[in-house]
């Protein structure tokens, strides 16, 4: 997940004309390692090393590596703040205040303790947003503070809500794939609301928005980017489709989770048969 973050943030930085800039690149690899091993920390199961989830099972099994991780994650992030601009610390403030709250059981009605996620429909959203803003502000952000870039609001907006499409129809197939955990845990997720064909139709929807967007929106007219884009996107909706009856963790980590990767491999690689066309 670490790597997607930075595929996101280099994807950002080739659809603005940036070079890449990589203190936020480093931030967004650690801090997302950190989130996502310290949500494992603070939701361990009785007998982790006995879970039906491999993830959590080879987590545990290497806990004390996976413990000198997270604290190294953590604590690399205090140098690499100051190396970027006002604007992307806010931000960056603004998405630890998020993440703590979506994991941590913060809030209290009555006797009922509970986090963001625990909110109906907000755990999808939160996800999505944290995810759009590491992958597309920051990078636009710190491109702009360096004068590397020229975008203007307009085409921020547009940008940010291809990716918030993009990441939300990533987002859904997880909470499909969990649902009997979510309804165990009374998590009101858009699948355990919706219904399972329901919220694959919703997924299917979302991409159709994204490439709607997509072709609206090109800059530059039907080019490699472009291509490369609308391929990743309609290879996604494949997946999310042939995911309804693949229910292998491991088919999440390394297919879905990897066309975040595979978005800027694609690019990279048609931006240099473009070049040599």
């Amino acid at each position: 997940m670490s790597l997607c973050a930075v595929a996101q943030g280099l994807v950002t930085f080739h659809l603005i004309g940036s070079a890449p800039i990589y203190p936020p690149l480093i931030i967004l690899f650690m801090a997302t390692l950190g989130v996502y091993n310290f949500s494992t920390l603070i939701t361990r199961p009785k007998n982790p090393t006995s879970s039906k989830h491999y993830r959590v099972r080879w987590f545990y099994t290497h806990y004390k590596l996976n413990l000198v991780l997270t604290v190294i994650a953590f604590a690399s992030l205090f140098p690499l703040f100051f190396l970027v601009s006002l604007g992307s610390k806010l931000l960056l403030m603004f998405m630890t205040v998020l993440s703590i709250g979506y994991g941590l059981p913060l809030f209290k009605i009555g006797d009922k303790k509970f986090g963001l996620r625990q909110i109906p429909g907000l755990k999808p959203f939160l996800i999505t947003l944290v995810w759009s803003m590491s992958g597309v502000l920051v990078p636009v952000l710190e491109a702009a503070d360096q004068h590397l870039t020229t975008i203007n609001l307009r085409d921020i907006a547009i940008l940010f809500a291809k990716r918030f499409l993009f990441i939300a129809a990533l987002t859904i197939p997880y909470d499909i794939r969990d649902m009997d955990d979510d309804k165990a845990a009374s998590l009101k997720t858009i699948p355990v609301t919706l219904g399972e064909k329901n919220a694959y139709n919703l997924c299917q929807l979302l991409l159709g928005g994204y490439l709607v967007l997509l072709f609206l929106f090109r800059n530059n007219g039907f080019n490699m980017d472009f291509l490369a884009l609308a391929l990743v996107a309609i290879l996604t909706g494949w997946l999310i489709f042939r995911s309804k009856w693949d229910k292998n963790e491991l088919y999440y980590f390394f297919y879905m989770d990897g066309v975040l990767i595979l978005q800027y491999v694609l690019l990279i690689i048609f931006d240099g048969i473009s070049r040599f066309a």
